[in-house]
């Protein structure tokens, strides 16, 4: 992914700097969507520190192995001192990852994320569809993707 590490004029107000990705595939938008729930209500210093074991307990965020983990699976991440232990953060990640997955087998993310009629009513089926994503971290995660204006990222 490349990246930059300031934002421009008219990024969203965060509480820290967020970078600017070259998405890939789903592996970066769960990424970025993944920054956005674990800062939801911390401080971007918080998740900063975090960021590197946070990047290693969800398998680099292939979205395949996050949807894939078990109960179990959960349970040892609530333990894992690297990362962040919100259960309901753990969970939202493994629910945003497969519905992700869902949204690409029928049609495509990112056809998803730029078919809706306005950016209003897009961000209103982020929140609807995926978990722990709040207005400003609907905002951040759009200006990560390149997608603040509603169009896709790649």
């Amino acid at each position: 992914m490349a990246a930059t590490s300031t934002p421009p004029t008219g990024a969203p107000p965060t509480d820290g700097p967020h970078e600017r990705m070259e998405v890939m595939g789903l592996d970066d938008y769960l990424a970025a969507m993944t920054k956005m729930v674990f800062q939801s209500g911390m401080g971007a210093a918080v998740v900063k520190a975090k960021w590197n074991g946070i990047t290693e307990a969800f398998a680099s965020f292939d979205c395949d192995a996050v949807a894939a983990l078990s109960p179990d699976d959960i349970d040892r991440l609530c333990r894992d001192s690297r990362i962040i232990r919100n259960r309901r953060k753990i969970e939202a990640t493994v629910h945003n990852a497969e519905k992700l997955l869902e949204l690409e087998a029928g049609g495509g993310f990112e056809a998803w994320l730029s078919g809706h009629p306005s950016p209003a009513e897009r961000d209103t089926a982020l929140r609807r569809e995926f978990k722990f994503l709040g207005p400003a971290g609907i905002q951040a995660f759009l200006w990560m993707v390149g997608a603040e204006d509603g169009s896709s990222a790649a």
